[in-house]
């Protein structure tokens, strides 16, 4: 199952996704410039592979729900993120989201 609901982070609208899985989930919180996800996302392949395409995105890992995806400390950011919006690891997901609003 898919499900896709708008999240109102200190008033700035996201898109909060969660996609189930066997035996995990996929989750996501985006909007036009960028997403805070899982630990299914390859930062290093952002960083590295897709490095032209400067795509802001960080991931969190041992998150089970969005609530915790919010919560949850930055375990790895491209580096886009550090450049362009001072993400740094550790940053509280939340804290990513309200400088990409």
């Amino acid at each position: 199952m898919i499900t896709i609901n708008p999240l109102e982070v200190n008033g700035i609208m996201f898109t909060a996704i969660k996609v189930e899985l066997p035996k995990t989930n996929l989750l996501m919180i985006t909007n036009e410039i960028g997403y805070i996800m899982c630990g299914a996302l390859d930062v290093d392949l952002l960083s590295e592979k897709l490095k032209e395409r400067q795509i802001i995105a960080a991931r969190a890992v041992g998150v089970r729900t969005i609530e915790d995806l919010l919560e949850a400390p930055l375990e790895k950011v491209t580096q886009a993120s550090k450049e362009q919006y001072g993400w740094e690891v550790g940053m509280i997901g939340k804290e990513a989201l309200k400088r990409i609003s």
